[in-house]
């Protein structure tokens, strides 16, 4: 997973991911990935308009937004 957040880091890429939180709920975000740095990644969250910490054993599922796609954030 790691590898693929530091990929689309580096391709200025959003991504749509499947995120488990630590309560155990399970959410579907927009981010664009700002920085990753050992366990953890930062992004800017579509879904909370604002900069978050997500850990990256927390990822579930992870897939890139393509730019036809962005209208729909």
């Amino acid at each position: 997973m790691r590898k693929d957040l530091v990929k689309y880091f580096n391709r200025g890429r959003i991504v749509e991911l499947m995120y488990l939180s630590k309560a155990g709920e399970i959410s579907k975000r927009k981010v664009r990935i700002l920085k990753v740095q050992g366990d953890i990644f930062y992004a800017y969250c579509f879904k909370q308009k604002a900069k978050r910490t997500f850990r990256i054993d927390q990822v579930l599922a992870l897939a890139p937004i393509f730019p036809h796609e962005r209208g729909v954030i």
